[in-house]
């Protein structure tokens, strides 16, 4: 058994041996910070610094740690095959984005001599690890063997979150599914209505900067990062489902011009997730929407003041916004009585985090608040997008529900082809949006949070 308190400093006969099985776009992040750190194995040819071994028997039965960066969905046939030449003693962790499969996995084709501590790193493969959530999960294994873990893993400089495999897929599911859900069907909608919402004017600035910048950088990714969370995770699929069915409601009430209604029911969601305004002393993840406005793609339309007169200095404002998919995000929470404040400082993804922050600066504004539903009421400018949008909101859940992971790739694949001309441009935008953001929030409340 390899020391727990070992450290790339210490003798290399004292060092882990390190396997890696499998590499995702995420087990490609953690290898390259571990490479600096540590002797690695892989299955995986063409990586200078890494002993290439046959397969993933030689990998298992040679390594002190095994960490299997696996989709989700071939979990189960990759562990059957390697998990039996495991050494004895090795502790293996698992790097997928939903646990249930994983463990059912590690517990039926590993043997009982062999340490189970999971891991997952909660931010995508863009995304600097130092002082982000990384999950630790104590399954099938003493403290020492936990240590050890942690000691591996330090070179991340990550910030370690410890949970069991069902906490783990319940948190996953409430920062990171319904969030994907609500940015997969804007992306959905826009490329149905043929229409890039950065181009014009409509979409520009402050909060609609968040929504257009996330929602390319999902699409950017790979369709499995998100399809495996949706599709495997019980809970997750609970809140896509509710998720749709909020969007559908208030869509049905802002058609009725029912505004006694909508205001009930978008003001009571506001009070069960944010609670009383008097009695909340957090700082707000969002501080103003000027820091927004420099990450924009399009630019707003002139006001067509050419002369220098009053009025050169700003640019014409957008149309009032509904904010639909924000009513129904909070809306969702509410009625399925979640509190995304309590996951914000524990598991919070960038995405999560940032996409939590644009909703508590709408819904903790009465006056935003209030404008977001009279335009809803009132304002026909974004009614085509907000029909595209139940539209695609239905389908995702739908289309989750069915538990089908082609019909997934393919509805992903059609709305990416649609926007990749933009994919490198706005990765390095949103990339550093979330940075500037997470640095702003931090001085006010503490450390920032795929």
């Amino acid at each position: 058994m390899v020391r727990a308190d070992v450290s790339p400093d210490s003798p290399i006969e004292d060092q882990p041996t390190i396997g890696l099985i499998g590499m995702g776009r995420d087990g490609k992040n953690v290898r390259d910070i571990l490479l600096v750190a540590w002797d690695i194995r892989s299955d995986i040819a063409g990586v200078p610094g890494i002993t290439v071994l046959k397969d993933g028997h030689y990998v298992s039965r040679t390594s002190d740690f095994i960490m299997y960066s696996v989709e989700a969905e071939f979990i189960d046939r990759v562990v059957a095959q390697y998990g039996p030449s495991t050494k004895v003693g090795a502790i293996v962790a698992g790097q997928t984005s939903v646990k249930a499969p994983e463990r059912e996995a590690f517990e039926k084709h590993l043997p009982d001599d062999v340490h189970i501590v999971s891991c997952h790193s909660l931010h995508g493969p863009t995304v600097d690890p130092r002082d982000q959530a990384l999950i630790i999960i104590q399954h099938r294994a003493p403290d020492e063997s936990v240590r050890l873990v942690e000691n591996i893993l330090r070179p991340l400089q990550s910030r370690f979150v410890y949970m069991s495999y069902e906490d783990h897929d319940i948190v996953t599911a409430n920062t990171q599914a319904v969030t994907h859900a609500a940015f997969l069907s804007m992306g959905t909608a826009w490329a149905s209505a043929a229409s890039y919402p950065w181009e014009h004017g409509m979409y520009v600035g402050g909060i609609e900067t968040v929504k257009v910048n996330i929602m390319l950088r999902i699409f950017s990714n790979k369709w499995h990062v998100y399809a495996g969370l949706a599709i495997l995770n019980p809970s997750a699929r609970i809140q896509i489902k509710q998720f749709a069915q909020s969007v559908t409601d208030i869509f049905k009430l802002m058609l009725a011009a029912d505004e006694a209604g909508l205001r009930q029911r978008i003001y009571d969601a506001r009070l069960r997730v944010f609670g009383n305004e008097k009695e909340n002393s957090r700082a707000p993840v969002l501080l103003s929407e000027d820091i927004l406005n420099r990450f924009s793609l399009g630019k707003r339309p002139s006001n067509g003041n050419e002369d220098g007169g009053p009025g050169n200095d700003s640019a014409k404002a957008p149309p009032a916004n509904s904010h639909l998919s924000l009513l129904a995000m909070v809306d969702c929470w509410a009625q399925l009585g979640l509190k995304p404040t309590e996951h914000l400082d524990l598991a919070a993804t960038p995405i999560f985090r940032m996409w939590f922050g644009v909703a508590e600066y709408l819904f903790r504004s009465p006056e935003r608040l209030d404008a977001a539903l009279q335009a809803a009421l009132h304002d026909v400018s974004h009614r085509y997008d907000d029909v595209e949008f139940v539209v695609a909101s239905r389908g995702w859940s739908q289309c989750v529900s069915f538990g089908n992971f082609d019909l997934y790739r393919t509805r992903f694949e059609e709305t990416a082809r649609f926007f990749e001309s933009r994919f490198e441009e706005a990765a390095k935008v949103g990339s550093e949006m979330l940075k500037v953001i997470a640095s702003s929030s931090t001085g006010a409340q503490g450390s920032a949070g795929k």
